[in-house]
């Protein structure tokens, strides 16, 4: 078939060109071999160099035949086509704009041109498909084996597609670029070669690795062809719809397409794609987004890049996306609310704005605001993130500011950890760009404040005075009008009446409307409608006031005056004119006022403007005083959560603290403070935040020079000292040592420091006090700071003085303690441990000073004595001789004051009494040097003998002969060295154990010779009656019972005697740190006591329960306590009124949850005993309780028993406050469809129940909860349990549940006995606690005897869980166990040094 004959149409598929589907429709008429392509191929190129491009109507099989067998022909045959095709098209972009010029161009050549064209384009662009498919297939196969791409895609002739692709991008551009469109029947380029074109691109477009870096080119490339097909081809319907369908399928699309729309609308002029993509997206259906996360994900990142690059465009679109904010899908909610957030950044933004724009910018925020609250978490966090985005570019109206920062601060008690972290940053940024001032305290803008609002009311009384004293009297008013009123009544008295009707009268109106309308004109100088007015109204209201008040007699000029004036000066009149101001003074009043004071014109507007300009200043005040109310509320909630489990939220509250510090806001500097113990932390990234937030608030403080910045640097660090907690002060030495350690402090601290302790500097003794506290933090780091300065210390604190300062001694002595701590860990057991001689002077002035100090009645001798003792202990060779000296000493001196008293009394029978402070001084430090003693002892001595023997060990193999090292084998050796080693640790552990129990408290010793005196001071409360003393006794004795089991076990009952019934606080507090000492040192002795330790939870005092808890919370978490249902109590602190006992009971049972399954265990017996009658806690506080708890229980399994433990519970709970209690604790458990099933198979334990509306209600709480998470097949049980619920609440037990009840009645006829059981048990618990019988000592438990068959039935017995009011416990709740709970093998666990543990 002849060229110019035929129609070349484009197919869909590429079979279609092998079928005749019409008339000169052309049809490839063979498919040649592979073995013939390459000498076609080169025929064709000899006829494109004779004929041009042309030649392709005559090859073009050739073409097809390639493409047909691309995938099996060489790849050099491949690339010399793709080569060949390129230059054929690019010559015909050459030759076509000289044939569309020629005027005179035949039907045939334009038909061959067109066909050329077509099938030239259709060629190359099926050739780069196919080579994007080989691609594409190969990046896939390369990511299966993990090879790289480059060695695949580049063939041996170096080939390199992603290479390739760009240059036939471009020359389709400059194709599409030319008028092609005249080659075409009337013009019109059918829509089958704009979709060839296009649609190769849409393809390259999916593939993943388009968005890359390196394809940039392409993808720019594909950009302008596709805005050419846009402006020229009228391509904008399909290319929505597939730029949509691209968004649904293709997650890499959306930033590579919103770079190609604002490129679109911004260069290429095609803004309205914008607004027909935006509003296809917006016609999607909320429900089916929410059904295809997928494309909800494409169009929400789509929306939100379109939004950061083209906002102002967008805006005019941004209405159609409104219904998605009330979508299910979060992902669209939050891409609408980030273009809003841009659009208020990027266009609605500054002062400048009109109207319309203002309330746009108001609507956007308010969107805003108002999904602060919305009920996906992340929608939550994502509008606190755009609103910080919108502070830090000071986009915020300030009119708003409250607003949102109360939005954030509402934030703070999220549930979600993200929304938390988000609201502390948006916190954190209004801090760093508030408007207000760099200094938010609350208390320095109250005063500023408070005087401004006092200056403006002052300037608004004036103002008001002034206009009020401007304001002419009516008298002069009528007076200054009347010449021109008269003037106007008498020439419209002369004009014809038909003239005259200018003011009508509404037939509603009275005749004081019509006074008030004439009073008005005359006001404003409308004397003629005044007058004709008052005219009208004599024909109207003939019988009113005042018009029918008119003297017949009078002319009628006369008439009408007196009724005008009448009118004007009345009282009604004058009151609306005052009711009105002074604005209302207009006409010739005006005119005579404005003559005179024209020239206070001036002062007048200076006066207005002062009185804006303070009007401004004080709402500025008050903005800024509500701002700063704010910040400190959110600093209350924010500092609670400095110890939340979750570390990104701690280190976003500690940011915020040094944040709100340089702002100066007050409160800061206790979240400052309550951020130390987070140094102990076990996350490295806590641990590094407080670092990092000290050193950005101390180490770089402002200065001149070194020296002014040491000094800044020490005086920040000494107002942390003041009024600082011992726990405070030790978080703080941890962060100087770390400091120290890596040399980030300067030299010129030290200096300064040295220079404030020795007095060189000028500074106050509580600053000098600090600086020897600072330096002692530092030895930590550094011991030779302290090292090299040890005489100059102790001139310091422990020269002779009077008075001697005992603050400033105690530090000194524990900066020097400071040189031991050290070196402990550094010294291997080869080296003796660092000891001063006895001689040294810091132990002679330490004794002396003691001891010179022990007569004085100072506060600060007592604990400056206790670190003083300790410092002996641990630098003194043989301490024990240089402080029984100083007991010598002061003891001495106690019987030389009794002596004195002795003289001065005159009867004989008078008993001579040491002044309290003496004996309080004597039992104190004879506490202290008892418990140092056995320190000593177990630590130091037993450490040096260890230490002796290892290094005699070691010289005895030394000396050995070399053939006897080797003689065994070294394996057994080395078990015989360990064997050995065990046994001298037990020799040498033996024999200080044997010291303590046998020698220290011997009659021969020291200390032996206070234990009578201790005794009487503690036996006789009512005769040694003072606190301090009462105090000093029971801890010294608490410190004795500590050194030998015989005496504690002698002594226990005193010490539980005086920690239940002393009426002192202070002495229970004591006894009970004391008492759980004593629990881990001799716990057999202590445990049966132990419900009396748990009894001090419920102490009325808050000081002894929080000591309580403490202790309890040591003692049973490191298994030193039996846990038993007296748990209850520490559970009852959950409620306590004191926030720190609650925080302190909730990280209690934090950490016990984290012991296997003990909180599952105790649950049972803590509900029985805390919804009990007697010994419980009302229902409110029993519901607090147990959701705490019950949280805990996270596991299926622990459910599931639980819920049927609880369900059967029903059967033997006695009141219906028991019946509420067991369904609320059902109703907090996390149930699942299992445990359904379990209450279903227990229904009839409480159907009979539900008759109760709370319980009813507890039940179906369950139903809602496992109607949330159900699954389909799930569905049909919680229907079936829902239904019985139902019918058990409205109509209570039919026929079939009458045979349940007489079941139920036989299970309960035995139970009926239980409440005497109970009452006689409780009974005695009441008798007990209401007499001095709790206090016999308990017998010692019998352990000698024996019992294998008993041993073996316990083994076999599977842990169960008993509740405390099903079976009697009488054994509980004495302190006696019986036989079987008595251990067949006793081990003592007795105080062994801390270096290793013993069992």
């Amino acid at each position: 078939m002849s060229p110019q004959l035929y129609e070349f149409r484009l197919p869909l598929s590429p079979e279609e060109l092998l079928k005749s589907g019409g008339v000169n429709q052309y049809v490839v008429q063979e498919i040649l071999s592979i073995r013939n392509l390459p000498s076609q191929l080169r025929a064709f190129q000899a006829a494109f160099r004779a004929q041009g491009p042309l030649a392709m109507l005559e090859h073009f099989d050739t073409v097809y035949s390639i493409l047909h067998h691309f995938r099996s022909i060489d790849p050099g045959l491949k690339e010399d086509t793709l080569e060949f095709l390129i230059k054929v098209v690019s010559r015909h972009s050459q030759e076509l704009p000289t044939v569309l010029d020629d005027e005179a161009l035949s039907v045939s050549v334009r038909s061959a041109h067109l066909n050329a064209l077509k099938m030239n384009c259709y060629a190359l662009i099926r050739l780069l498909e196919s080579f994007e498919t080989m691609s594409s297939q190969t990046s896939l196969m390369d990511l299966d084996l993990g090879k790289g791409k480059k060695a695949r895609a580049k063939t041996a002739h170096g080939f390199d597609w992603e290479e390739e692709r760009q240059p036939v991008l471009q020359l389709l551009t400059q194709l599409l670029q030319l008028d092609i469109r005249h080659l075409w029947n009337h013009s019109v380029i059918e829509e089958e070669f704009v979709s060839l074109v296009t649609g190769c691109c849409y393809r390259l477009l999916e593939n993943p690795t388009i968005s890359h870096q390196k394809n940039r080119p392409t993808r720019d490339a594909i950009t302008r062809l596709l805005g050419v097909a846009l402006t020229r081809y009228n391509h904008m319907l399909s290319a929505t719809v597939k730029i949509i369908q691209m968004l649904q399928h293709f997650e890499h699309l959306a930033p590579v397409l919103v770079a190609a729309v604002s490129l679109w609308a911004t260069d290429y002029g095609m803004k309205s794609i914008v607004g027909e993509i935006v509003r296809e997206i917006g016609q999607k259906c909320p429900q089916e987004l929410s059904r295809d996360p997928a494309g909800a994900k494409g169009f929400a990142a789509f929306l939100t890049e379109l939004a950061e690059r083209i906002p102002a465009i967008l805006m005019s679109s941004v209405c159609v996306l409104l219904d998605h904010l009330d979508g299910e899908n979060y992902m669209m909610r939050n891409a609408v609310l980030a273009a809003m957030a841009e659009m208020v950044l990027q266009v609605l933004n500054g002062d400048q704005l009109e109207e319309t724009a203002r309330d746009t910018r108001d609507q956007f925020l308010d969107t805003l605001q108002a999904h602060g609250h919305d009920v996906n978490s992340f929608v939550r966090s994502r509008v606190l993130q755009l609103f910080t985005r919108i502070v830090q570019q000071k986009a915020l109206p300030l009119t708003r500011f409250q607003a949102v920062v109360a939005l954030a601060v509402g934030r703070l008690a999220d549930k979600s950890v993200l929304v938390c972290k988000n609201a502390i940053q948006l916190l954190a940024s209004f801090l760093a760009n508030n408007p207000f001032s760099c200094k938010l305290s609350d208390n320095d803008l109250a005063g500023p404040l408070q005087k401004e609002t006092q200056k403006l009311q002052e300037m608004r009384a004036q103002r008001q005075a002034a206009a009020a004293s401007a304001v002419l009297d009516p008298e002069e008013e009528w007076e200054a009008m009347l010449p021109e009123l008269k003037a106007t009544l008498q020439q419209l008295l002369k004009l014809p009446q038909e003239e005259e009707i200018l003011e009508a009268i509404a037939k509603t109106e009275t005749s004081e409307d019509v006074k008030t309308r004439i009073h008005q004109l005359l006001a404003k100088a409308s004397y003629k409608q005044a007058i004709l007015l008052t005219r009208e109204a004599l024909g109207h209201f003939q019988e009113s006031e005042p018009f029918s008040h008119m003297d017949p007699e009078d002319s009628e000029e006369a008439r009408f005056l007196n009724l005008l004036e009448t009118i004007f000066k009345g009282p009604a009149a004058s009151t609306q004119e005052n009711s009105q101001g002074p604005t209302r003074n207009t006409g010739p009043e005006r005119t005579v006022c404005e003559d005179k004071p024209s020239a206070s014109e001036p002062g007048k507007a200076r006066e207005h403007d002062e009185l804006v300009k303070q009007e401004m200043l004080v709402q500025y005040l008050q903005d800024a005083y509500s701002f700063s109310l704010k910040i400190t509320e959110a600093i209350s909630i924010i500092s609670k959560m400095m110890y939340e489990n979750t570390t990104t939220v701690v280190q976003e509250v500690i940011e915020f603290f040094v944040m709100v510090f340089q702002f100066g806001v007050p409160q800061a500097l206790l979240g400052v403070r309550r951020m130390l113990p987070l140094v102990w932390s076990k996350e490295p990234g806590v641990r590094e935040a407080v670092l990092n937030a000290y050193r950005q608030l101390y180490l770089s403080p402002k200065g001149d020079s070194a020296r002014a910045k040491a000094q800044a640097l020490i005086q920040n660090l000494s107002l942390l000292l003041v009024n600082a907690s011992v726990g405070t002060i030790q978080c703080l030495e941890e962060i100087l040592c770390e400091f120290v350690q890596k040399d980030e402090l300067k030299p010129a601290v030290t200096q300064v420091l040295w220079e404030r302790a020795t007095e060189k500097a000028p500074c106050s003794p509580l600053e000098r006090c600090c600086s020897v506290m600072l330096l002692g933090m530092m030895a930590r780091g550094k011991p030779e700071i302290v090292g090299s300065n040890l005489d100059t210390l102790v001139s310091i604190g422990l020269d002779e003085k009077v008075p001697q300062d005992y603050r400033l001694a105690q530090q000194v002595c524990h900066a020097i303690a400071n040189l031991s701590d050290r070196r402990k860990p550094s010294l291997s057991k080869r080296h003796p441990p660092f000891r001063l001689p006895q001689e040294h002077r810091l132990f002679e002035r330490l004794r002396e000073v003691i001891t010179k100090g022990f007569v004085h009645p100072d506060p600060l001798w007592i604990p400056f004595k206790e670190e003083a003792v300790t410092l002996i202990y641990q630098l003194a060779e043989g301490p024990e001789v240089i402080c029984a000296q100083i007991l010598q000493g002061c003891a001495k001196q106690a019987l030389e004051k009794l002596q004195e008293k002795s003289g001065t009394q005159e009867g004989p029978k008078n008993t001579p009494m040491l002044p309290t402070s003496l004996l309080m001084n004597l039992l104190s430090l004879a506490g202290d040097v008892a418990l140092q003693q056995l320190v000593h002892l177990e630590q130091a001595v037993s450490g040096e003998l260890c230490r002796r023997r290892l290094l005699r060990e070691e010289q005895e193999q030394k000396t050995k002969d070399p053939k006897e090292k080797h003689t065994g084998s070294e394996t057994a050796l080395e078990e015989e060295m360990g064997l050995a080693g065990a046994a001298a640790d037990d020799t040498e552990a033996e024999l200080i154990r044997g010291i303590c129990e046998k020698e220290l408290l011997d009659g021969t010793q020291v200390l032996a010779a206070f234990i009578p005196l201790l005794l009487k001071v503690c036996n006789n409360p009512g005769v040694y009656s003072s606190p301090e003393l009462s105090a000093a006794a029971s801890l010294a004795l608490g410190k004795f019972c500590m050194i030998s089991a015989t005496f504690c076990d002698s002594q226990l009952r005193l010490l539980f005697t005086m920690l239940e019934k002393s009426s002192l606080p202070i002495v229970r507090s004591n006894l009970m740190i004391a008492t759980g000492d004593l629990a881990i040192r001799f716990p057999n002795l202590v445990d049966p006591w132990t419900p009396h330790l748990y009894a001090r939870l419920r102490d009325p005092a808050q000081q002894v329960r929080r000591t309580a808890g403490l202790v309890m919370t040591h003692l049973i978490l490191k298994d030193m306590v039996k846990v038993k249902g007296q748990v209850s109590e520490m559970a009852v602190l959950l409620i306590d009124p004191a926030p720190q006992i609650a925080a302190l009971a909730k990280n209690f049972f934090n950490e016990l949850s984290h012991k296997g399954n003990a909180i599952y265990n105790l649950l049972p017996d803590i509900i029985s005993r805390l919804s009990g009658p007697e010994g419980g806690v009302e229902e409110e506080p029993f519901h607090t309780i147990m959701k705490q708890l019950l949280s805990y229980i996270t596991k299926d399994k622990q459910t599931e028993s639980l819920v049927e433990k609880l369900c059967q519970r029903f059967r033997t709970a006695r009141t219906e406050r028991q019946y509420r209690d067991l369904a609320y604790c059902v109703s907090q458990l996390p149930l699942t469809e299992r445990g359904l099933r379990k209450m279903l198979d227990n229904f009839d334990c409480f159907g009979d129940k539900l008759s109760d509306e709370s319980i009813f209600s507890a039940f179906l709480s369950v139903v809602g909860k496992l109607r949330r998470g159900a699954k389909p097949e799930g569905k049909a049980i919680i229907d079936e349990f829902e239904q019985k619920l139902r019918v058990c609440h409205t109509r209570g037990l039919d026929a079939v549940e009458d045979l349940e009840l007489g079941q139920g009645g036989s299970q309960r006829a035995p139970s009926a006995k239980k409440p005497s059981t109970v009452s006689k048990r409780h009974q005695h618990l009441a008798s007990a606690a209401s007499s001095d019988g709790d206090f016999v000592t308990p017998e010692p438990r019998r352990t000698t005897q024996r019992h294998p068959d008993t041993r073996q039935r316990v083994s076999k017995k599977k842990p169960r869980i008993v509740f405390s009011s099903d079976e009697s416990s009488e054994e509980e709740l004495s302190a006696e166990m019986t036989e079987d709970e008595t251990p067949k093998k006793t081990t003592p666990i007795r105080r062994a040094p801390p270096r290793r543990h013993r069992t």
